[in-house]
């Protein structure tokens, strides 16, 4: 008897296990010859951070497992036996389904994460979790508190979803590119050759900036664009440089420095 694995399951669960190989393959570059291409050094790293790896990782399995059973809900509720249209649909249309998905998962994210800033009961209880990871690293990408997770991840997961108008089938391979990126900009490394540093402005160092306190109240935008950074005068554009001691250092221009 042939065994079938649905387009459902594998659009819950196929995230969240290229979520720790990416950044299991960024840790162990992390852990090589490699300290000429971090952001930080490893003893930032080690000071700067107000949590343990453990309880990160404690953390982002959480939030996965409220995200499997919030996908699993929202398949289940959609689903639609003709599986004519996943097959096809065509280049054009998948194309545009992934660039409305992704202004709708961008929108969300700006407009919650910056009221999470603004609002001081909502970082110091709920979004400051996040940012006890002062010097991001890969597989620190979703550490958020749970109310946070479901907030910004998993409901503008499903917003996208839904409003795209895309398949489970597809889901598979946005949520999975969405993914690769949230933990490429969290990964803590400048490689050269990078297609998601040659591509997007919204990437690893422009991150970086958010997590240090002079820019705490900017580049909110995550994870693809800095459309809404640049519209509301929230973009930090920054500067790499050569840091003593090897790496690399994201450094605000000059006209933000005094803020």
């Amino acid at each position: 008897m042939e065994w079938v694995v649905s387009d459902e399951l594998l659009g819950t669960f196929v995230p969240i296990l290229v979520y720790w190989v990416y950044s299991g393959f960024y840790m162990l570059l992390g852990s090589g010859s490699l300290d000429n291409y971090r952001l930080h050094s490893r003893k930032d790293e080690d000071v700067k951070n107000l949590v343990s790896k453990g309880t990160v990782v404690k953390g982002v399995v959480l939030q996965q497992a409220i995200q499997a059973l919030v996908a699993i809900f929202l398949f289940t509720v959609t689903r639609n036996d003709d599986t004519a249209t996943d097959t096809k649909a065509s280049v054009v249309v998948l194309l545009r389904q992934f660039v409305t998905a992704m202004l709708i998962l961008d929108t969300w994210q700006y407009f919650m994460h910056r009221y999470m800033h603004h609002n001081k009961f909502l970082y110091r209880h709920i979004h400051s979790q996040h940012h006890r990871l002062v010097v991001p690293y890969a597989f620190g990408a979703l550490y958020n508190h749970p109310l946070e997770g479901l907030l910004l991840d998993t409901i503008g997961g499903a917003l996208s979803f839904l409003l795209s108008g895309m398949s489970p089938r597809a889901s598979i391979f946005f949520f999975s590119f969405a993914t690769i990126k949230t933990v490429d900009d969290h990964c803590g490394l400048w490689l050269p050759g990078n297609p998601f540093h040659v591509l997007f402005r919204n990437n690893t160092a422009y991150h970086d900036v958010h997590h240090q306190l002079y820019g705490s109240k900017y580049n909110f935008s995550q994870p693809f664009f800095s459309i809404w950074d640049r519209l509301f005068g929230t973009y930090m554009p920054c500067s790499l440089e050569k840091r003593e001691g090897g790496g690399f250092e994201a450094r605000p221009l000059k006209e933000y420095k005094a803020d």
